[in-house]
């Protein structure tokens, strides 16, 4: 959307005018007759002004860099240098720049949809306006809803909202659940943490937590259900990142049952998730010394007799560049201070 061609953008401008709002004053932080509970909430009431005021500002400045990012595309190099160049000039970052225009794009989509009124926008803290933002569009028209009706919109209440939708219309949870949370006898926010980490599961796993919270809805067992989802969810994505776990002999969905029916599997997925990223320092610290080992050759070479410290610096990093690794842990004059040792052998059982 253009800016100067935008059919809101006087009436939107008119309802974003903080000048008015800026206009209060701090409490006295030494005034005794005051009590803890009025401080703190008149303290509260400027923070939520200047937070409304931040996101007033956020959403045109991502509308200034969207002109200036689609003016570049039509008449600069074709790269995006010139735009570059210009969040440069103003340290903004590139990611930085891209989410503030996502922002203005979302509130242009909700204003221009008809969802929300500009003057509604005032309604919204600054992080509520960005959750609404990223929520499905059911959720962005029960929460515009609320702020045509002049509610004051925190994230607390989006994510809320944002439950109860979840709650009511996934397909992961039984009836006897959703009628429990329609009635409020489950708060609808034990129900959309199961469903998120439910629908990161395969089918066959779905079902059977499905049929655990069918068979015992409460609360107690939706805790359970939800814990035993999300270390579900890390064992399988850390186990196929394995290589030690590659084999035909090794039969992973039943390891994953036998870690359920003893009870460990929280300590079954932290291991598999830990042998991952063990496996992946592995390869960094192979990499890192051979990298090492490159550049130690080429000062050595380039180095001699006239540069004694050059030469100095290169023996106090062999403990780092020979076949054997030695890295000392902890501060040298503690007792808990200990040298490790990492020996890098080639395939064949060799010296590397």
């Amino acid at each position: 959307m253009n800016l100067a061609s935008s059919p809101s953008a006087d009436s939107i401008a008119a309802a974003l005018d903080p000048s008015t709002d800026l206009n209060f004053a701090l409490p006295n932080p030494e005034d005794e007759n005051l009590s803890e509970f009025e401080f703190h909430q008149r303290v509260e009431v400027a923070w939520q002004v200047c937070d409304r005021f931040d996101l007033q500002t956020d959403i045109w400045r991502g509308r200034i860099m969207r002109t200036v990012r689609d003016r570049e595309k039509r008449g600069g190099d074709g790269r995006g240098t010139g735009f570059l160049n210009w969040l440069r000039d103003r340290e903004i970052t590139q990611s930085q720049a891209y989410s503030l225009i996502e922002l203005a794009e979302s509130a242009d989509t909700l204003l221009q949809d008809g969802m929300l009124e500009p003057a509604s926008v005032n309604n919204f803290s600054k992080r509520a306006f960005i959750e609404t933002a990223q929520a499905a569009p059911e959720v962005q028209q029960l929460v515009s809803d609320a702020a045509q009706r002049g509610e004051q919109i925190t994230r607390r209440e989006v994510r809320q909202i944002s439950d109860e939708w979840t709650a009511m219309t996934s397909d992961l949870l039984p009836a006897e659940l959703k009628e429990k949370a329609a009635n409020n006898t489950i708060p609808t926010r034990y129900l959309a943490p199961l469903v998120r980490e439910m629908e990161k599961l395969p089918v066959p796993h779905r079902e059977t937590l499905r049929t655990e919270v069918m068979l015992n809805p409460d609360i107690d067992t939706l805790k359970q259900v939800t814990a035993e989802a999300r270390y579900l969810a890390k064992y399988l994505e850390a186990a196929v990142q394995v290589q030690a776990l590659d084999s035909e002999n090794l039969d992973l969905e039943q390891a994953l049952e036998e870690a359920l029916r003893i009870g460990c599997l929280n300590a079954t997925a932290d291991l598999v998730k830990q042998a991952a990223q063990l496996e992946q320092a592995t390869a960094k610290l192979y990499n890192a010394w051979t990298q090492m080992n490159k550049l130690s050759e080429r000062v050595f070479v380039d180095s001699g007799s006239s540069t004694p410290q050059l030469r100095n610096l290169l023996s106090h990093l062999e403990p780092l560049t020979s076949q054997t690794l030695e890295v000392q842990l902890g501060d040298p004059e503690s007792p808990l201070s200990h040298m490790v040792r990492l020996r890098l052998l080639s395939a064949d059982g060799g010296d590397e």
